[in-house]
């Protein structure tokens, strides 16, 4: 199994990383003209997060409570820079208290369709990192960009007993063609 680790800044992957995204050839990517013939040593694992996570509307929350692993099924928002996942739950959940005993979270994002040919091409992040509960000013601003992605979650997202949440991301595990692992980490 290959593994590379690269930080933000100097993440670097395959020739075809960009066309697992199933991208027609010949469209443009993030200012790539052609996915299919992007040079080894280009820094496309950023633009490969930027586009899967605008693409994907759901991911797996995981989290933890006494040794026992819980997952929950999430819509999410995430910040430009890719440093924040942006998540609602209610307070009277179990996610909830989860994620009030402990912060650190996992956050699995992929783009499978459900075919054989997903063992190959599909590509799995897993965001890792702490959760907040957002409040004050930065509670509005949040859940405006959620709502803006999820528009029919308005009413959810409005009740009093809903809360805002933050993931700070320390780090993106990104699992391609079967065994190819590489990590990007945030500075």
């Amino acid at each position: 199994m290959a593994v590379q680790t690269a930080d933000a800044r100097t993440a670097w992957v395959s020739d075809e990383a960009a066309s697992l995204l199933h991208w027609p050839k010949g469209e443009a990517m993030n200012g790539a003209t052609d996915p299919l013939n992007m040079k080894r040593g280009e820094p496309a694992l950023e633009s490969l997060l930027q586009d899967l996570l605008a693409a994907q509307k759901y991911a797996v929350l995981a989290t933890e409570s006494g040794g026992q692993p819980y997952t929950s099924l999430m819509a999410f928002s995430v910040s430009e820079d890719l440093r924040d996942l942006i998540l609602l739950t209610e307070r009277a959940t179990h996610k909830y208290a989860n994620l009030m005993a402990n912060r650190r979270v996992a956050v699995f994002i992929d783009n499978r369709e459900n075919v054989g040919a997903d063992t190959l091409e599909a590509v799995a992040i897993t965001a890792l990192g702490e959760a907040e509960e957002v409040a004050s000013e930065d509670c509005a601003r949040l859940r405006d960009a959620y709502l803006a992605r999820h528009p029919y979650l308005a009413g959810f997202a409005t009740s009093p007993s809903c809360a805002v949440m933050r993931v700070r991301v320390r780090s993106y595990i990104v699992v391609r063609d079967f065994q190819e692992v590489q990590e990007w980490r945030m500075r």
